[in-house]
């Protein structure tokens, strides 16, 4: 048998990584899932629009100030 190189071992006849070492949980589809109904269901109930509405102005002013003759 070859000499396998560091970070590798031997599984049936070919040659894999080694795994890594995970320093923190992924965060998988259903918790990703579950984060977006919970934002979903905080704007259904306390609403997003009160705190961030802007209205927009009553009277806009025209670009021109004359109309062009035709």
């Amino acid at each position: 048998m070859s000499k396998v190189p560091d970070g590798f071992h031997r599984v049936r006849g070919h040659i894999r990584r080694n795994p890594k070492p995970r320093s923190a949980k992924r965060m998988n589809g259903w918790m990703i899932a579950g984060l977006l109904a919970g934002v979903w269901l905080w704007g259904q109930v306390f609403g997003f629009s009160e705190s961030t509405a802007t209205t927009p102005p009553t009277d806009p002013k025209p670009a021109a100030s004359a109309t062009a003759d035709r």
